[in-house]
């Protein structure tokens, strides 16, 4: 029974839905998290450069997937900010036809989900460990700058042509790089040409907006914003994504906003529900959307965990990594298949869920239902829809994604912790709209900082008083403390980067107690691991010391027993070397030292007697 609800772990809330209160809470939150997705979904999918329709495909079977197969019954699937921005990076780099923009987007979500999918399976989740939460947080905070100033341009009516566009030729190609920080009107549109980093195409952005800023587009967007503050402070219980889009759509019907020069929805390409389509296979590009395929994987899982260890510890719910994994993979392959993008756990939409009162996944089916039954019927509803007000959508929810608190903290905790997040967050914003190298970045620097924490672990040097089975960091002088023995502890790995290290600082020991040390005691229970490097140093030291009369003996074994077995160390060594405890290790010593003592009482002893009687005797 157990492995099938592994298989299908939906099996194991689905009886739960046999209570009519829990029935009615889920289908209540469901409809709530609905009418945020509804144009949230629109919104990130223009994020992604795609178009409406796709953010709508994304949210409609990859959110019925996620919640069945997903171990966590609160946690809402689909299109988020982050993984929309970083599929437009992706894109931007191998697509030249705006029109295949879907196509490959579908790949990248395959790609996404058999990542995901394949880390679930071989239950390899700790993978994101490797996303320091310094340099999430910072990469995190970079990206949702990005993403507002992405949407800039639709707030302030301008249009920015990339290389990527159809006339990027006929308007931009023709210039001089000079030329193309001047403003081009292509249409009646005013249109700036995009530069080859993000921030230098924002001050072009600002010094068109100075003087040809559509006002019409100005104040549906502000409008926008407005709107939703409103509703989320004053009327809570209402959708307030939803309230500002029906009421925005209606007011742009009634003023004729289309005519006045502001941008609106149109028509969305939809014939009927999302039919199955495998996507296209383009082995060259697959290559280059494998970086950010697992850039997507591990930051948008990481988002979606977060979320989910949160209502988790709420709820008391068990919560598995690996699963979840499975869950989100096969979001992204589902989403591949039937027209989609990457997907990913959403913050905001799951902390609404869980809210509204959901108590099973059954919620998020709900959530897809009414999604379906929008792209059947309801989308040209949407058609005077203003992409101003899509922008004022992507700008409130990417203000809950900055947080710089967390770096502050991590500061206080540990400067170099602080230090790798800001770091993280300056080189993001550098590199936009080269966003993996921002997080490729961060993770390279958190780890040489990982390496150099651990290159020089605690080393501490205990004596012992004399007979005394205590060792310790004596301060009284008065302790009469043996100086023929020392007991050293290592805190941590003994491996290649830090082998050197202990090495020194065993001979500097040595070294400083020559003249009488006869045992030292390397105490091992804090070692955690030791690699081929960290076992030849223990080997040369155990050779080098035996020479000098100094001998090397192992206490508190038990964790590294296998290691020093499997090697052949304790072979080579001696098994009368090593001992379970360091009290049997110091009696050990001290019978040594008391047998050598009476040893050489009696050579002593024998000495004087020979010359005793060898001696002449006194003339009388």
């Amino acid at each position: 029974m157990i492995w099938i609800t592994r298989l299908f772990p939906f099996l194991l809330w689905i009886k739960d839905l046999s209570k009519p209160k829990t029935f009615k809470a889920d289908i209540v939150a469901g409809a709530t998290v609905a009418f945020v997705l509804i144009p949230q979904s629109m919104a990130y999918a223009q994020l992604a450069g795609l178009g409406p329709q796709y953010g709508l495909y994304a949210s409609f079977l990859p959110v019925l997937i996620g919640s069945m197969m997903g171990s966590s019954r609160q946690l809402s699937t689909g299109p988020v900010a982050v993984v929309s921005l970083l599929t437009a990076a992706a894109l931007g780099e191998i697509v030249t036809d705006p029109s295949s923009y879907a196509v490959y987007a579908a790949l990248l979500a395959l790609i996404v989900g058999v990542f995901q999918f394949s880390l679930g399976v071989l239950r390899l989740g700790f993978v994101i460990n490797f996303l320091s939460l310094p340099v999430v947080t910072g990469f995190t905070n970079a990206a949702a700058i990005i993403i507002g100033a992405s949407q800039l341009p639709k707030v302030f009516g301008i249009r920015v042509i990339s290389s990527n566009d159809t006339d990027w030729e006929s308007a931009c190609q023709p210039l001089t790089i000079i030329e193309r920080i001047e403003n081009v009107d292509i249409n009646g549109l005013h249109t700036i040409c995009n530069a080859d980093q993000s921030y230098q195409t924002i001050v072009r952005l600002f010094e068109a907006a100075i003087y040809y800023t559509h006002l019409p587009t100005l104040a549906m967007a502000l409008t926008g914003v407005l709107g939703i503050i409103i509703f989320q402070r004053f009327f809570p219980r209402l959708p307030a994504i939803l309230s500002v889009a029906v009421l925005s759509t209606a007011a742009s019907f009634l003023i004729d906003y289309q005519g006045m020069g502001g941008a609106i929805v149109n028509s969305i390409n939809i014939d009927g529900l999302i039919s199955f389509k495998l996507p296209s296979f383009d082995f060259n590009a697959i290559g280059t959307l494998f970086i950010y395929a697992i850039t997507i994987s591990l930051i948008g899982f990481m988002e979606a965990i977060s979320v989910a260890k949160s209502m988790a510890a709420t709820t008391k719910q068990r919560l598995d990594v690996n699963q979840e994994l499975i869950g989100q993979g096969l979001s992204n392959v589902t989403s591949s298949f039937f027209q989609g993008y990457p997907v990913s756990g959403s913050f905001s939409r799951s902390a609404v869920n869980m809210t509204a009162g959901a108590v099973t996944g059954f919620s998020s089916v709900v959530t897809a239902i009414i999604v379906g039954l929008t792209i059947i019927w309801l989308t040209p509803l949407l058609y005077h829809l203003p992409q101003a007000t899509l922008a004022a959508i992507i700008l409130m929810a990417v203000v809950n994604l900055i947080h710089f608190s967390p770096l502050r903290h991590a500061w206080k905790v540990e400067k170099h912790d602080g230090l790798v997040g800001l770091l993280t967050f300056i080189m993001t914003l550098i590199f936009a709209p080269h966003l993996e190298n921002g997080i490729a970045f961060g993770v390279i620097l958190s780890l040489g900082l990982f390496l150099y924490r651990t290159m020089e672990p605690n080393f501490s040097e205990l004596s012992v008083e004399h007979g005394s089975i205590i060792a310790s960091r004596f301060a009284d002088e008065s302790v009469e403390v043996s100086p023929a023995v020392k007991v050293a502890k290592w805190s941590g790995s003994l491996y290649f980067a830090n082998a050197a290290y202990f090495e020194t600082k065993f001979l500097d020991l040595i070294a400083r107690n020559n003249d009488e040390l006869k045992y030292v005691i390397v105490d091992v229970a804090s070692i955690v691991q030791v690699d081929a490097s960290g076992e030849q140093v223990l080997s040369g030291l155990v050779e080098t010391c035996s020479n000098s009369g100094v001998e090397i003996l192992f206490a508190r074994t038990e964790r590294l027993e296998a290691e020093l077995f499997r090697s052949g160390f304790k072979k080579r060594f001696g098994e009368n070397r090593f001992f379970d405890l360091r009290a049997d290790a110091l009696k050990f010593v001290w019978q040594e030292l008391e047998d050598l003592q009476n040893k050489n009482d009696e050579l002593n002893d024998a000495e004087e007697d020979l010359d005793f009687e060898n001696a002449e005797p006194e003339p009388s």
